[in-house]
């Protein structure tokens, strides 16, 4: 059974609701699960997982972004990042440069084969969130969005 359908009924387990939102954070979890499903089995024969594609994603759409910069788009610490970008230089998916007005500060930017893989992998993702909105039509995907926004906003 392809791992799609495995994850399709998931989001309706009959897990106990212990507050009222729950049933909503399920629906997140599982949504974001399955948008990825695809996308992260397509990293993994890579050899690459998400944080490796969170990194192509935003390199790709901010190229030369100095590390610093990654590291505040993605909220995490430069430890958490070490790794991941480590091998994403290793494996030439990403080109690091000296900044010229700061030599201190390196500038990232997508390879071929990392514009190649970041493209993929995003495809995948878009190809799910496409079929959703298409499901739900234009009031749906606008709740959707208005909802992300107000989370994503929450800091």
């Amino acid at each position: 059974m392809p791992k799609t359908s495995q994850a399709a009924g998931l989001h309706r387990a009959s897990l106990d609701k212990l507050h009222d939102l729950d049933a909503a954070l399920e629906l997140m979890y599982y949504g974001w699960r399955g948008m990825t499903l695809e996308a992260d089995d397509y990293l993994a024969k890579q050899g690459l997982s998400r944080p490796h594609h969170r990194i192509l994603y935003v390199v790709a759409r901010r190229p030369d972004i100095a590390i610093g910069a990654l590291i505040d788009v993605l909220g995490i610490s430069k430890q958490a990042l070490n790794r991941p970008l480590n091998l994403l230089l290793e494996r030439k998916l990403l080109t690091s440069k000296r900044a010229p007005e700061q030599h201190r500060s390196k500038l990232l930017r997508l390879t071929e084969a990392g514009r190649r893989v970041e493209q993929k992998a995003s495809d995948h993702e878009r190809k799910v969130m496409r079929k959703a909105f298409d499901r739900v039509g234009v009031p749906g995907a606008a709740a959707w969005t208005a909802v992300m926004k107000a989370i994503a906003d929450n800091n």
